[in-house]
């Protein structure tokens, strides 16, 4: 991973730290934040002087630097002070880890903008790291000399600083298993890194290969990945820091390659296949923050993994596969190969931990990009209740969701003539929600249930402060955290 490794609250005053840069903030109105007040008095009125000329209007987004007694200021916009909250505070910390790695600093110090109280402290220091962040893990040429390494907060909760610093880097670490190629993100590597977490959290880990999976019938899992010699896993991890409570179920997609099977996809773009794992990155980036910070939750990880390939012994349009529930899929498509392998994952969720709710996450459609585009994620359920706590977290956190109907008229588009469900629904119609549909056969009666589809925010989404240009963004671990409050 590349980005800042450890963030300081420091106590000094701004012109007594050792860090050359230092980071404050206007608004709009043209109010300097309480940092930025004391800099100018002891500047002579070096910013008002410069708000006065019209040099600063004090958006988000904006910046300005000035220099003074052998230190670089950089008066960083902040909005409108009513409209001033946790996702511009992000927004406006990623903005200043940028500038900072623009200028070729190893550290810099900015002021903890928490409107005073330590409010926005983790906000402030997620948007530090996901901010820093970069992806150069394949450059063996022109690498940057000057790596952003550190953060002095100038205020701010030490408590929450913490906890922003972990969640951003484990957002993190679902952008690099994301932004790897397909031959490293593989089923095994997933496999290992889901050990390391469960060895630093205290976590308990079951792998299972091809064979013990396909005895036990996960036939949807065993028939994907039928065409690739890469070893497929089923993947499942538990933590239990939450006493007698059930727990709650986090499902995702790692589909590591997807070349479309037999339905073979176009070769157009078809490298960026490599980021339809990025429903098991939720989980794995999930847990790696679960695992530093321990929370007093009971929470389970379920990540089948393969490629879809076409070798000799791929399954084909017309198969019928068992899943692990006892349903029969009809495959039309084999191209539709994301719902199929988490059918086993949501029966054996459904039958071996009886969740208190399940999440499932994955790149799952095209279609939901033709809805949402790269702005929103699509999320269907069974349960409003638990619908609310997702639309809360997402307000809180900035990472959008919007729901789209389950009506019974669209899951009879997956009905089957010849098998209990099909892995397609109407050509052309609905194509997000029908494979909610198909996904919601294989939920346990009575269990709450919410279908993430990520295929327009897994990746693709324009860049800004706190996400990378062509980059895997992580996107829903730091929403999951959210709902989970840890």
């Amino acid at each position: 991973m590349n980005h800042i490794t450890k963030i300081n609250l420091s106590n000094k005053s701004w012109n007594a730290t050792s860090e050359n840069l230092i980071v404050s903030g206007v608004y709009e109105e043209k109010t300097l934040s309480s940092l930025a007040e004391l800099i100018n008095v002891s500047s002579e009125n070096l910013f008002t002087k410069a708000i006065e000329s019209g040099d600063v209007n004090g958006k988000v987004g904006t910046s300005h630097t000035f220099y003074f007694d052998k230190k670089i200021l950089v008066l960083i916009g902040l909005g409108k002070e009513k409209n001033y909250d946790g996702n511009i505070a992000r927004v406006v910390a990623g903005n200043a880890a940028r500038i900072a790695i623009k200028k070729r600093q190893n550290s810099f110090a900015m002021e903890c903008l928490s409107n005073g109280n330590g409010e926005y402290s983790q906000s402030i220091s997620e948007g530090l790291v996901l901010g820093s962040y970069e992806f150069l893990g394949y450059k063996t040429k022109n690498q940057k000399t000057s790596k952003l390494e550190s953060v002095s907060l100038l205020g701010g909760e030490s408590d929450k600083i913490k906890k922003g610093f972990e969640i951003g880097k484990s957002v993190c670490l679902a952008r690099d298993l994301g932004n790897h190629p397909g031959n490293v993100s593989t089923p095994s590597k997933l496999a290992e890194v889901a050990e390391e977490i469960a060895n630093e959290g205290g976590m308990k880990l079951t792998v299972f290969d091809r064979k013990e999976f396909t005895e036990m019938g996960m036939g949807g899992l065993a028939g994907v990945s039928q065409g690739t010699d890469e070893p497929p896993k089923f993947i499942i991890l538990e933590y239990m820091g939450g006493g007698e409570e059930k727990p709650k179920v986090l499902v995702g997609k790692g589909l590591t390659f997807d070349a479309g099977g037999i339905s073979i996809k176009s070769a157009g773009k078809m490298d960026e296949m490599k980021y339809d794992m990025c429903g098991s990155t939720v989980v794995l980036g999930v847990f790696k923050a679960i695992a530093a910070l321990k929370p007093k939750i009971n929470i389970v990880g379920i990540i089948p993994s393969t490629e879809n390939l076409l070798g000799a012994k791929a399954y084909k349009p017309g198969d019928i596969l068992k899943a692990y529930n006892g349903k029969t899929i009809e495959i039309l498509n084999t191209d539709a190969e994301g719902r199929v392998i988490l059918s086993d994952a949501l029966s054996y969720a459904s039958k071996h931990f009886q969740p208190e709710y399940i999440l499932d996450f994955a790149t799952l459609t095209g279609a939901v990009l033709a809805a949402l585009g790269h702005v929103a994620t699509g999320v269907m359920g069974t349960n409003n209740d638990l619908m609310d706590i997702v639309k809360k977290a997402s307000s809180s956190t900035g990472e959008k969701v919007w729901e789209l109907p389950l009506w019974p008229e669209f899951c009879k588009q997956v009905e089957s003539d010849i098998a209990d469900v099909k892995n397609m629904g109407a050509p052309g119609q609905a194509g997000t929600i029908a494979g909610a549909a198909f996904l919601k056969e294989f939920v346990g009666e009575g269990i709450p249930w919410v279908h993430f589809d990520i295929a327009g925010t897994a990746w693709g989404v324009k860049p800004n402060s706190i996400n990378p240009r062509n980059s895997a963004t992580g996107w829903g671990v730091r929403l999951v955290l959210d709902m989970l409050e840890v």
